[in-house]
């Protein structure tokens, strides 16, 4: 769709008897020296796209969350049990190496967790999505 506008038109200027003004400026203006030249006319064009709304969750703050709530769990894991090895256990680990192995675990199942998380709510959310109509006006001179 389009529509070609030509500038507003220009007021046209107050005479030497205007009410308020300076005779001696008005004549100046009304001789050509202040007064716009018209300018180019324009064209509008508006176009229109049905879109769909609807929220959506941050999936990167729900994996960011996810793997802090599985930090938080590897530290109370870590300090959970005593720590000392079984009766006829040879290798001993110390609290740092047990919570970095935890880390690693709980870390990783949290996030994936929080990603499925996100992933079941974008699900719901979308059937909540509703149609709306978006326009697009784009203007340039009539020559191009």
């Amino acid at each position: 769709m389009s529509d070609t506008q030509n500038s507003p038109e220009t007021p046209e200027p107050i005479s030497a008897s205007g009410v308020g003004g300076n005779g001696a400026a008005s004549a100046a203006a009304s001789a050509g020296g202040d007064v716009p030249a018209p300018a180019e006319p324009v064209e509008t064009e508006v176009t229109s796209d049905a879109v769909m709304v609807r929220r959506a969750p941050c999936y990167g703050r729900f994996i960011t969350l996810g793997a802090l709530v599985g930090a938080v769990v590897a530290l109370i894991l870590t300090f959970a049990f005593s720590g000392e090895p079984p009766e006829g256990q040879l290798v001993e680990f110390d609290k740092g190496q047990i919570f970095g192995f935890l880390l690693l675990i709980c870390a990783t199942v949290g996030a994936a967790l929080g990603a499925l998380t996100a992933l079941l709510l974008d699900r719901a959310l979308a059937r909540r999505a509703a149609a709306a109509i978006a326009e697009h006006e784009s203007t340039h001179r009539a020559g191009e």
